[in-house]
């Protein structure tokens, strides 16, 4: 299922994870030449991604949604 990208934060070992309108998290890597994403590693890359949508795997497996990133978004 399509989600939209909302935020973005780094876990524990430093890798971008796109937040998503769901309140799921995915892993937004660039590693190259496997992964090209090089919007990811610069604050102006990855907000011009906001709002773009990626597929939720979670969403489509009826996940329920990350209690981190949903009481971020609660809370605000």
């Amino acid at each position: 299922m399509k989600q939209a990208i909302i935020g973005f934060h780094q876990d524990e070992l430093g890798d971008w994870v796109a937040e998503l309108a769901c309140y799921h998290g995915q892993h937004v890597r660039h590693q190259p030449p496997f992964i090209n994403r090089p919007w990811v590693v610069t604050d102006a890359g990855r907000s011009s991604m906001l709002g773009t949508e990626l597929n939720c795997v979670r969403c489509d497996r009826n996940e329920p949604p990350n209690e981190d990133i949903l009481h971020k978004y609660r809370a605000s």
